[in-house]
C-alpha cells in the first residue's frame, strides 16, 4: 500500500486540469499576444482563467497577475511594493517564521536599504498582536504576515491584523503569502483588508510552476520582470497558457463541495493523531486540533532522527516531508520550530503529515501502524 502524505509540498493534479493542459499544447497552442485566431483562442484560455481566479476571490480579474508560482508571488508583492512606495518610507514587517520567499526576499531589501522588523510567535505558532501594534510606525509602508504556516498549519488571525494596520496606519499595504490556505479557506480580500494575496498552484491540484498574485486595485506596485508588456506590463513574457489554463480549472474545482471536503480533511487529521496517541515520546506541534489547519500535523518523535524515519517510511511506500520540501534538499535546523520553542533534541526530530481531498482514512491508518512499529525499533537503534 502506499500512503502520500506530503500534498503541502505538491498535489496530484485533477484530471481536467490534465485534459485542458493537454489540449492548449496539442491543439490550441496559439501565443496569446498572436492577432489570428490560434491567438485568440489562446487568449481566451487565459481569460477564462483569470475570471475564475477573481470569482474564487470576489474580486476584479483586472486584479489578477498569473505568476510562476508562489514564490515569484512573494517576490513580486515585496520587492515591487516596497520599491513603489520607498518615499513614504523604509519600514517593513514580517514574521519570524515566513516561508523563505518572504523572509529571504526581505533580507534582500534589507540590503538595499529597507528596516524590516520580524514578529515573534508563541509556543502554537501565532503571532503576537501586541508586537505588531507596536511595531508600526510612520515610516511602516508593508506587512507580510503568512495565512498558514507551512510547517505546522498555524492559521493567523488575518483580519485583526488587517484590523490593526488600518487603526494604527491606514496606508500601510497587508500582503498575505496564502499558498498553504488558498482551497482550505474561504478569502475575500475586500472584506479581510488584504491588499496583496499570493496562491501557488500545484499546492490545489493544480501544474507545477503556475500561480497568482492579487493585487487591489490602486495599490503602487512596480514590475520585476520586463519585456513585452504584458499583463498590463506588470509581468512581461509570453502567457504559460496551459498552465494557467489548468490553474483556472484547479481553482474552479477546488472550492466544489468546500465545506465538506474540509471537513474530512479534518476528520482525518483528527483520526492520525488519535491513533499515535498510545505511542509514547511524541509532541504534536503548533495549535490545537481544529484551530489548526485542516490538512498539516507536526509531529516530533523523541529519539528518533526526522531524516531516518521519513526513509524508513518511504520503503513501507510513505511520502512525508522533514519540514518544508523547499528547502528539504539542504538539510538545517528549523527555523519555524525553533521560533514556536521546540526542545532542542526534537528540532532534528520532526516530520510533517499533510493530506489533500485524495487521502483515504486507510491511508491515515497505514501511516500510523507503521509509525507504531518503527519508532520504537528505530529509537533501540539510536540508543545502541
Amino acid at each position: 500500500m502506499e500512503a502520500y502524505l506530503d500534498n503541502s509540498a505538491t498535489t496530484c493534479a485533477f484530471a481536467r486540469v490534465c485534459d485542458i493542459m493537454m489540449k492548449t499544447m496539442s491543439e490550441d497552442y496559439g501565443n496569446p499576444s498572436s492577432l489570428h485566431s490560434k491567438g485568440f483562442h489562446a487568449e481566451h484560455y487565459v481569460n477564462e482563467a483569470r475570471e475564475a481566479v477573481a470569482k474564487s476571490l470576489r474580486v476584479s480579474d483586472r486584479e489578477i497577475i498569473f505568476t510562476s508560482g508562489g514564490t515569484e508571488s512573494n517576490n513580486m508583492a515585496l520587492i515591487g511594493c516596497a520599491m513603489a512606495n520607498k518615499r513614504k518610507g523604509n519600514h517593513l514587517i514580517t514574521t519570524v517564521f515566513e516561508h523563505a520567499s518572504v523572509g529571504n526576499t526581505m533580507r534582500f531589501l534589507e540590503e538595499q536599504g529597507f528596516r524590516v522588523t520580524y514578529l515573534p510567535v508563541d509556543h502554537e505558532g501565532t503571532v503576537s498582536l501586541k508586537a505588531l501594534e507596536e511595531a508600526i510606525c510612520p515610516e511602516t509602508i508593508l506587512v507580510s504576515v503568512m495565512y498558514v504556516n507551512n510547517e505546522i498549519g498555524a492559521v493567523q488571525p488575518i483580519e485583526e491584523i488587517a484590523k490593526i494596520i488600518r487603526r494604527k496606519k491606514p496606508d500601510i499595504l497587508f500582503h498575505v503569502d496564502a499558498i498553504q490556505a488558498f482551497g482550505k479557506y474561504v478569502i475575500r480580500p475586500g472584506r479581510q483588508g488584504i491588499d496583496l494575496l499570493s496562491v501557488s498552484g500545484h499546492k490545489i491540484h493544480g501544474p507545477k510552476g503556475t500561480g497568482f498574485l492579487y493585487v487591489r486595485d490602486k495599490v503602487k506596485i512596480k514590475p520585476i520582470i520586463f519585456g513585452g508588456e504584458q499583463q498590463h506590463g506588470m509581468r512581461s513574457g509570453t502567457e504559460n497558457v496551459p498552465g494557467i489554463a489548468g490553474l483556472g480549472e484547479a481553482v474552479k474545482e477546488i472550492y466544489k463541495d468546500h465545506n465538506a471536503r474540509v471537513a474530512g480533511m479534518y476528520e482525518l487529521k483528527k483520526l492520525f493523531v488519535e491513533q499515535l496517541a498510545d505511542l509514547d515520546g511524541i509532541v504534536i506541534n503548533g495549535q490545537p486540533l481544529m484551530k489548526g489547519a485542516p490538512h498539516i500535523v507536526s509531529v516530533s518523535f523523541r529519539g528518533v532522527r526526522s531524516e531516518v524515519l521519513l526513509h524508513a517510511l518511504e520503503e513501507r511506500g510513505i511520502y512525508v516531508s522533514a519540514g518544508s520540501a523547499c528547502s528539504s534538499n539542504h538539510p538545517a535546523v528549523s527555523g519555524t520550530l525553533k521560533s514556536i520553542g521546540v526542545e532542542k533534541d526534537l528540532l532534528d526530530s520532526t516530520l510533517r503529515f499533510s493530506f489533500s481531498i485524495f487521502t483515504t482514512a486507510d491511508e491515515i491508518r497505514y501511516a500510523a501502524d507503521t509509525l507504531k512499529e518503527l519508532v520504537p525499533v528505530l529509537r533501540r537503534f539510536r540508543r545502541g
